[in-house]
């Protein structure tokens, strides 16, 4: 029986050629976007969930608010690890992580240097919490002693290569030998921790023993016992602050918490599971860039959108065509063939199409895979070797078999063989209210992702040409400037010989993605406790001329004032929450240089900076100070020439000079800029992709329809001609239906998508309006597409002859 049933599915397949290949080809499209996405939605649900303990592992976060904006960390005092782990059994282990930025590293005895990111002090612990094997050495021991270190077999290879590292050495920043102790497996992609490649021993770092409950500055990880809920554990961080960060706050700012609290001040500890960092957190002092729930949340609607725009074109068609199955379905009823049997006919010619459209649909992700992981940043594979792959595959096709084939095969079956015989049966009426309202479905997802697309094009062009208070074309950044040890100075004032050289200066912190620092401050003459925490950033000379920083109030810092050394420039952000009223210049803030309540220093306010843009638009600017200081991390040049290259092959000629045998490492400051929304950038990308993808599928189901609607009144309009009609005329009157469909999809999804893109912009603190044209526009451009598809039926129709239509009556 089942091989009867596909023998006559196949015929049907073949005999009904062209809507045979808008089925399958829709379907095979909704199939392959459905399979990229959901491997991408897979992967980023994955992260860090292969630690043995991950259901166990928390990290500690800070909410600390002191007079300016609040600041939500991702790290935690240095004590606070092993302070739980002493007086609370229920945590079985714990460990710190302090990232500590980029070292320039080589083998003892060589002279080149590799430059190595997020180089990581870890606990000796480490390997406690977090299960990952080593290939060499004993986790328990690795990382015990000062001046020790644990390599990723990647690191081990590019610095080794095969030969063995254990016991050997390395030279950090030209003046630390650290000798390998182990080497672990590099840690998996989907992780949060995917970056760290060398950890140093926390031994060796004494800010690891300072007992500061002040400074946050180490990731912290705890590990729970079986049983104990994270949530109920965190309620004893109260204690913990009350306990140690209490006296601390008293014996350095001279208040309680409670007078913290009663100025709206705060410090706050939480407690996040390792598996929701990645997509829960975007904290200060990542150890990643994380990913975004919102975004999973996104593109796993769009998979189901663009299968079920699929299904849609299946069942749109197996209906409308309807009465050319409608005497074979009267002529078998008569021979006596239970709708049962009708039902699976109709069923297994679905699933036939849907398992080829499936083999389809598995070239077409196999082929998109490069282009698919260029556009999401990953590294995804198809599991073509996961018998578990193969089982979801094919309880997908047969889903989507179901989906699709259900009701043509319910409503097919269910003609009267007596009605159908005789001609009688009246089939438009049960298949097109529901025909009908597929289509809308289908043009609504459509013009939704339309506007979606629109306006996060609309808002990264904002972010593009913004006004950021600083100018960040033809900045060229040298990175580890302090490889050129004394000579930096010299350096500088070489560049400056270049003649596409404008001007430059030397500093770790950029208003792009760099160095970040803060301390709390206050007016002098007011307690410590009525402090706000304000960045705080060592600059030269030459760092507002440079950044075309604009100077609203005083003066910027001058070589011929010598007290410059005590002075500081502030923003406006600053200005206002300090309280200042009036003129600010002169004034004097007071900020702590050491752990004691009287190690205090008195900065005189010199000049005031017109607010910039140092953070994400998706922030308020925070309140920004800059003091005269020595910070040799990156060398920024203001560059006067469009032959950019020309300017950094000239850079480079000098570094090699001055800095021989260390890594001339570059890069331009509105790249910086634009890494920060990458992510946005990325996402604005997929839209447009599966965006298209829909309206592609749709405009093959509406073309499919519109060739069957052409078909069906061939009779019609050979009339309508002989009596005079002009094709126009007949276009327009087969269109007319179809654009009423679409304008009604316009107007279903005109507010849900406005619903939506103001989700998203919220996230932003500067970003565009939606605006009427959005609408407007994305109406159109689907109003031009449908017309476009169905018009070419229509007009196909309208030119033929109209005695070929007539001459059978």
């Amino acid at each position: 029986m089942i091989q009867n049933y596909l023998k006559i599915a196949w015929r049907n397949l073949q005999k009904h050629r062209f809507y045979s290949f808008l089925n399958i080809f829709g379907l095979s499209l909704g199939l392959a976007s459905c399979l990229l996405i959901t491997l991408y939605v897979i992967d980023e649900l994955s992260y860090d969930r292969f630690f043995d303990k991950a259901d166990r592992i928390y990290r500690v976060d800070a909410d600390i608010k002191f007079g300016g904006p609040e600041m939500k960390l991702a790290v935690a005092p240095d004590p606070m690890a092993f302070t739980i782990k002493i007086d609370y059994p229920q945590v079985e282990a714990a460990t710190r992580l302090r990232e500590n930025g980029s070292y320039l590293v080589r083998r003892t005895g060589q002279t080149g240097n590799i430059r190595e990111d997020k180089v990581t002090f870890a606990d000796s612990t480490f390997f406690d919490v977090f299960s990952i094997p080593m290939v060499a050495g004993d986790p328990k021991t690795a990382l015990t002693e000062p001046n020790t270190l644990v390599l990723s077999e990647r690191a081990a290879r590019k610095y080794f290569g095969n030969e063995s590292p254990l016991g050997k050495t390395l030279l950090l920043d030209n003046e630390h030998t650290y000798r390998v102790t182990g080497v672990m497996t590099t840690i998996p992609s989907n992780s949060h921790l995917a970056d760290l490649n060398m950890l140093l021993s926390m031994a060796s770092r004494a800010e690891s023993r300072q007992n500061n409950w002040g400074a946050h500055n180490f990731s912290t990880y705890l590990v729970l016992q079986e049983g104990v809920k994270g949530a109920q554990f965190a309620r004893n961080l109260e204690t913990i602050l009350e306990k140690y960060t209490g006296p601390w706050v008293k014996g350095f700012m001279g208040s309680s918490l409670d007078d913290l609290k009663k100025a709206g001040n705060y410090i706050r500890y939480s407690l996040i599971p390792i598996t929701d960092i990645h997509l829960h957190s975007d904290r200060m002092a990542e150890l990643s860039v994380n990913g975004n729930i919102q975004y999973v949340y996104i593109f796993s609607v769009i998979a189901v959108f663009l299968l079920l725009i699929a299904c849609v074109n299946f069942m749109n068609l197996a209906t409308a065509r309807s009465s050319n199955r409608a005497r074979e379905v009267g002529v078998r009823k008569a021979l006596g063939s239970e709708r049962s049997s009708l039902v699976a006919q109709f069923l297994t010619e679905a699933m036939l199409l849907s398992f080829i459209s499936l083999a389809l649909a598995l070239v077409l992700a196999y082929l998109a895979m490069p282009f698919f992981n260029q556009l999401a940043s990953k590294q995804l594979e198809v599991p073509t070797v996961s018998p578990y792959f193969w089982a979801i595959l094919l309880m997908t096709g047969a889903g989507v078999g179901l989906l699709a084939g259900s009701y043509p095969a319910f409503f097919l079956s269910g003609f009267q063989a007596i009605k159908v015989l005789k001609g009688k049966l009246v089939l438009e009426g049960r298949g097109g209210q529901l025909r009908n309202t597929l289509v809308v479905f289908q043009f609504m997802i459509s013009v939704m992702l339309i506007i979606g697309t629109i306006v996060i094009f609309r808002q990264l062009n904002y972010i593009q040409t913004k006004t950021l208070g600083f100018n960040k074309e033809q900045v060229l950044l040298i990175d580890n400037a302090y490889a050129l040890g004394t000579q930096t100075d010299a350096f500088k004032q070489e560049t400056l010989n270049l003649p596409q050289v404008e001007s430059s200066t030397i500093s770790y912190y950029m208003p792009t993605p760099s160095s970040r620092s803060d301390n709390t401050f206050y007016p002098e003459g007011q307690q410590q406790d009525k402090g706000m925490s304000m960045q705080n950033w060592p600059v030269d000379h030459d760092y507002v001329r440079t950044l075309n920083l604009e100077i609203v109030a005083g003066r910027d810092f001058s070589r011929d004032f010598p007290s410059d050394s005590l002075g500081m420039l502030v923003n406006e952000s600053a200005v206002k929450l300090l309280g200042f009223t009036g003129n600010p210049i002169g004034k004097k803030v007071m900020t702590l240089f050491g752990p004691n309540p009287e190690d205090q220093i008195a900065y005189t306010i010199i000049g005031v900076v017109k607010n910039f843009h140092y953070e994400s638009l998706r922030k308020n600017i925070g309140p920004v100070s800059m003091v005269l200081g020595r910070s040799p991390g990156i060398i920024a040049l203001k560059l006067k020439t469009d032959d950019m290259m020309a300017s950094v092959a000239s850079v480079e000629q000098l570094w090699k000079r001055m800095a021989p045998g260390q890594p001339f490492e570059y890069r331009f400051m509105n790249d910086d800029f634009d890494k920060e929304y990458r992510a946005e950038q990325r996402v604005g990308q997929i839209f447009v992709t599966f965006a298209l993808l829909s309206i592609l599928i749709g405009c093959l189901g509406l073309f499919g329809l519109a060739a069957y609607t052409a078909e069906r009144r061939t009779k019609e309009i050979g009339v309508r001609k002989v009596l005079g009609a002009s094709i126009g005329d007949i276009v327009t009157m087969l269109s007319r239906d179809f654009m009423k469909l679409v304008l009604i999809a316009i107007v279903i999804a005109s507010p849900i998508a406005w619903y939506a893109m103001n989700r998203w912009l919220s996230d932003f603190a500067f970003k565009v309006d939606i605006q009427w044209w959005i609408f407007v526009a994305a109406g159109l451009l689907a109003v031009g597409i449908a017309l476009l598809t169905v018009s070419f039926q229509s007009i196909k129709a309208a030119l033929m002859n109209p005695v070929k239509s007539l001459k059978s009556e």
